[in-house]
C-alpha cells in the first residue's frame, strides 16, 4: 500500500513539473508555428523589442496559409476568413497575413511583436480583424499607435517604428530563411589537404579496386617463422639399405 501510494505521488509531481514547463513555454511564444523554417525571409524591421519580419509564401492565397499555420499551431485568436488580410495572435507574436499587391499570387507572411504592433498599428484598423478586448489591451496600456497598415501598404502608410529593409547577415541568424546552400566533405584519414573527395583512397567508402598495377603472390615454405599458412619445417633424410645374404637350414629326421 506504502509503495502504491508512494508511486502516486511521485506520478503526480512529473504531471506537475510538466505542466509547469509546458505553461512556460507557451508564455515564451514556444508554441507558435515556425514560420522562418517553411518559407523565405522576405525583410526585416527591428529595434530593440519592437520587431518585424516578414516571409513569403509563393503561389498560396491568405486563407491557405492562415489555414496551414492554425493546423500546426492552434492560435490564441484568429480573424474570419479573408483574401486580403488576416491575422493570427499566438501570444505576444501576431501573424499579419497580406495578399501581396505586386504579385497577388503570392502571401506576405509578417510576424511582429507586441510592442511593434503597439507603436505602429492603427487601431481602427485592428478592430475589423482582433476582438475588442485584445485592442483595448494593447493600446489603452501603451496609448498612441500609428496608421500602419501591414507591410504591403507600407508605400501609403510608414511604420513609425524604423525601416524595412532587405535580411542581413546577422538578421539570418536570428531568423534564417527556408533554404541554405551548404556543401559538406568527407575527408579519409591519411589523405592530403586537397584531397577530400569520396573514394580517393583509404577511407571506408572506397569500394574500386586497383587495376593498374597488377600484383601477384607465392607461397614459401621453410623460409618463415611458422605463421599460420606456413607449413613447418621438416628435416628429410633417405633411410639407409643393407645388401645381406642368408641361407635356408633343414632340420634332420630321427
Amino acid at each position: 500500500m506504502k509503495r502504491r501510494q508512494g508511486r502516486s505521488l511521485l506520478s503526480l509531481k512529473i504531471l506537475l513539473v510538466v505542466s509547469l514547463v509546458m505553461s512556460l513555454l507557451t508564455g515564451c511564444g514556444i508554441g507558435a508555428p515556425n514560420v522562418k523554417e517553411t518559407y523565405p525571409l522576405e525583410s526585416v524591421n527591428r529595434s530593440g523589442n519592437a520587431t518585424s519580419y516578414v516571409y513569403r509564401a509563393a503561389d498560396k492565397t491568405v486563407p491557405e496559409v492562415a489555414k496551414e499555420l492554425s493546423d500546426e499551431k492552434k492560435p490564441d485568436q484568429m480573424s474570419k476568413e479573408d483574401p486580403e488580410h488576416m491575422f493570427l495572435v499566438y501570444g505576444k507574436d501576431y501573424y499579419h497575413l497580406q495578399k501581396d499587391p505586386k504579385k497577388d499570387t503570392d502571401t506576405l507572411i509578417e510576424v511582429d511583436s507586441q510592442e511593434y504592433v503597439q507603436k505602429n498599428y492603427d487601431s481602427s484598423f485592428l478592430q475589423g480583424y482582433l476582438a475588442a478586448t485584445l485592442i483595448g489591451h494593447l493600446f489603452d496600456s501603451f496609448g498612441g499607435g500609428g496608421g500602419y497598415r501591414g507591410y504591403s501598404s507600407r508605400d501609403i502608410y510608414q511604420p513609425k517604428q524604423g525601416t524595412y529593409h532587405a535580411p542581413t547577415s546577422s538578421d539570418k541568424k536570428v531568423a534564417p530563411p527556408l533554404t541554405v546552400e551548404k556543401k559538406g566533405s568527407i575527408f579519409r584519414r591519411g589523405a592530403g589537404k586537397g584531397d577530400t573527395s569520396v573514394g580517393s583512397g583509404g577511407s571506408i567508402f572506397d569500394r574500386k579496386p586497383d587495376y593498374s598495377t597488377p600484383s601477384r603472390g607465392k607461397i614459401s615454405r621453410g623460409g618463415g617463422s611458422g605463421g599460420l599458412f606456413e607449413s613447418p619445417k621438416k628435416s628429410y633424410t633417405k633411410p639407409k639399405t643393407r645388401v645381406g645374404s642368408g641361407k635356408i637350414t633343414r632340420r634332420s629326421r630321427r
